[in-house]
């Protein structure tokens, strides 16, 4: 339909590359860890719509800008990379939530969660481009209607990343719930995973566009 074929070898291959660790699924797990399921699922649907932004980009060519134009790549990679450090500055020095008080994630919390899960998707020019290059192959060039085609398949794997992340954010609260780690340990989780990210800001910042 539309000109998309090996639809099973696309979800295959999308489920298998949601596994991957990166970025998204760290913001996931640390919200999850610190605030609860509800703070891990607004950040997996913070992520899920920087991704539609990159499906619609995509589809409508404005990717392509960022493939063929090193200014505009740059730029939007030096923002992501920058708000990634910016994430991981701020791990190493709060203070971490207590599990007494998981109930902390007021609606003004979720929306800065979710504001969050957004913009480390959406100012990470590597997810267009990925969209730019893995999408099309599932798609015949002589298809009746290659947009269409492009925003279906972009939807089914951006579903099943959501679908993946909520998962992760009830697994990662339950754990965390079962093991109710102290106010040091938990501040030194806090200072690793903002180490990650700060490292993943800087590999962002020296990524190329292949």
């Amino acid at each position: 339909m539309f000109g998309i074929h090996d639809l099973t070898l696309f979800v295959l291959s999308g489920l298998l590359l949601n596994l991957t660790p990166g970025p998204d699924s760290l913001l996931v797990i640390t919200r999850s860890a610190a605030q609860g399921w509800l703070a891990g699922a607004a950040a997996a649907l913070g992520i899920a719509a920087g991704t539609c932004l990159h499906i619609l980009a995509a589809a409508l060519g404005l990717s392509a800008l960022l493939a063929t134009s090193a200014t505009a790549f740059t730029l939007v990679k030096l923002m992501g990379a920058a708000y990634l450090v910016w994430l991981g500055l701020g791990l190493l020095f709060r203070r971490p939530h207590t599990r007494a008080k998981p109930a902390g994630t007021s609606a003004v919390s979720l929306r800065r969660v979710f504001l969050q899960g957004f913009l480390s998707n959406a100012l990470n020019p590597k997810v267009a481009l990925f969209f730019l290059a893995f999408v099309p192959q599932f798609i015949a060039p002589d298809g009746s209607d290659q947009t269409l085609a492009f925003l279906i398949l972009g939807g089914i794997f951006n579903l099943n990343s959501l679908l993946w992340c909520l998962l992760l954010a009830v697994a990662t609260a339950r754990a965390s719930a079962r093991l109710r780690p102290g106010e040091a340990l938990g501040r030194w989780l806090h200072r690793a995973i903002g180490g990650l990210f700060i490292a993943l800001g800087v590999k962002l910042s020296l990524a190329g566009r292949s």
